[in-house]
């Protein structure tokens, strides 16, 4: 099977057109093995294009740990790319995701996709949720470029609090009038992630909520490359959230299921 591989801001994805294959993983176990890095092709999970009526396509996450999961940010504007290298090309798509509908625009130089609205941020003992169509636990943090992150995460990860669905845990600092820098732990993937587009959007998000930017357009550096968040702020939420940054093409290859 035809398979291509994209990255966006190093969260990286096996891509397969799955418009006229009809494929589905037979088990975990399978997915497991195409996102390995030593056995497999590797990446942070897997992503099937399929058609859906009255949208442009449909994206099929699923996490390196074989499990169908919830929105992925940087997933969507990869696979928003994937579409549009594939053609015809649009100036804006509509596609539908486990969260709901998105917009996504494509450009040479970066994808944007619209994310859904956020109703609120949970204040928390030892940190922020919020849901960005992925659950993240947000703490604000100093010096997090030198943190043990791993082993900090996996305590909140496996918390009494998270235990039944679990959640993405970020550690997010100022860096800068409207700049933010983000390190996450992905659960799923069950390490750290050179970067989360639903992560940096709580990251943005819970930041203005908190007066640490107070601007509405949130520049976010993660160790993969840097990112953008707009929104427009609501009576007690956000709406009108885009996620922007590059996503590009690595390679194509065919692989034996």
């Amino acid at each position: 099977m035809e398979f291509f591989k994209y990255q966006g801001t190093g969260n990286d994805f096996v891509m397969i057109d799955n418009r006229s294959l009809g494929w589905k993983p037979v088990s975990v176990e399978q997915v497991r093995q195409i996102c390995d890095r030593r056995f497999g092709i590797g990446a942070d999970g897997l992503i099937l294009l399929e058609e859906l009526e009255g949208y442009d396509f449909k994206m099929v996450y699923y996490n390196s740990d074989g499990r169908e999961s919830s929105m992925c940010g940087n997933g969507g504007r990869c696979i928003s790319r994937f579409v549009n290298d594939l053609g015809p090309r649009k100036p804006e798509y509509l596609f539908k995701a486990i969260d709901g509908d998105h917009r996504a625009r494509v450009n040479e130089q970066e994808v944007s996709i619209q994310m859904k609205n956020v109703e609120g941020i949970s204040t928390l003992e030892n940190g922020l949720f919020v849901d960005t169509g992925s659950p993240h636990h947000i703490v604000m943090e100093n010096g997090v470029e030198q943190l043990s992150l791993v082993e900090m995460a996996r305590v909140i990860r496996y918390s009494e609090h998270y235990r039944k669905e679990g959640v993405n845990v970020n550690f997010v600092e100022t860096e800068g009038e409207g700049k933010i820098f983000m390190r996450t732990y992905e659960r799923g993937v069950e390490d750290e992630t050179l970067s989360c587009g639903t992560g940096v959007t709580a990251a943005a998000l819970s930041a203005y909520q908190q007066g640490r930017v107070n601007t509405t357009t949130v520049h976010v550096r993660t160790r993969g490359g840097n990112l953008k968040v707009s929104f427009v702020p609501g009576r007690e939420g956000f709406e009108d959230i885009w996620l922007t940054g590059p996503a590009e093409s690595v390679f194509k290859g065919t692989i034996s299921l």
